[in-house]
């Protein structure tokens, strides 16, 4: 049995990660595969970013950090509310029925639930098809996952970003769906 499918979009903020993700659920949904998993966006003001909110596939969302959160933990401005991002997060990425999971993102937000990184150990034990986003900064968890044999790191470019979807989607979605 061929060993499972797993890509690391990396890159760094701005640069598509999300953009990517999205297409890729749309495209292995659109070939009849069951997707898991959650995405996470940006909250604006008047045009100033004052946030992030994670959504899981099934549309569940929750809001990951604000700056008007007073946190621990705290990235940057901003506070992050572990609580939320569990209760969204955990339950979107343990589908039982999933053919492929996509995490967006794994970063220093998301990485500091210690309960989903957990999960995300349990993933990568499971021989399930797997794409997450990384942020390009060094961090330990991620690093030793970029180091996995059993791990495609991909760095996002502007010029390869527009085909890299196609690409993703047909290499999960080879095989036949559980």
């Amino acid at each position: 049995m061929e060993s499972a499918k797993r890509f690391l979009i990396e890159g760094r903020p701005g640069s598509g990660k999300t953009t990517v993700a999205i297409r890729v659920v749309e495209l292995l949904r659109a070939r009849g595969a069951a997707v898991a998993g959650f995405v996470t966006s940006e909250i604006r003001e008047q045009r100033r970013r004052i946030g992030f909110e994670v959504e899981a596939l099934d549309g569940e969302r929750g809001v990951l950090a604000h700056v008007d959160l007073p946190g621990p933990p705290r990235v940057g401005k901003y506070g992050v509310d572990l609580q939320a991002f569990e209760r969204v997060a955990l339950p979107a990425i343990s589908e039982p029925d999933a053919d492929v999971v996509v995490l967006d993102e794994l970063g220093k937000m998301e990485l500091a639930s210690s309960r989903f990184c957990d999960a995300v150990r349990g993933l990568l034990e499971q021989s399930l098809p797997l794409l997450a986003t990384v942020h390009a900064h060094r961090h330990p968890f991620t690093d030793a996952i970029k180091r996995r044999a059993d791990v495609e790191l991909i760095h996002l470019t502007r010029s390869g970003r527009d085909e890299l979807p196609e690409k993703l989607a047909s290499r999960l979605a080879a095989g036949e769906p559980r």
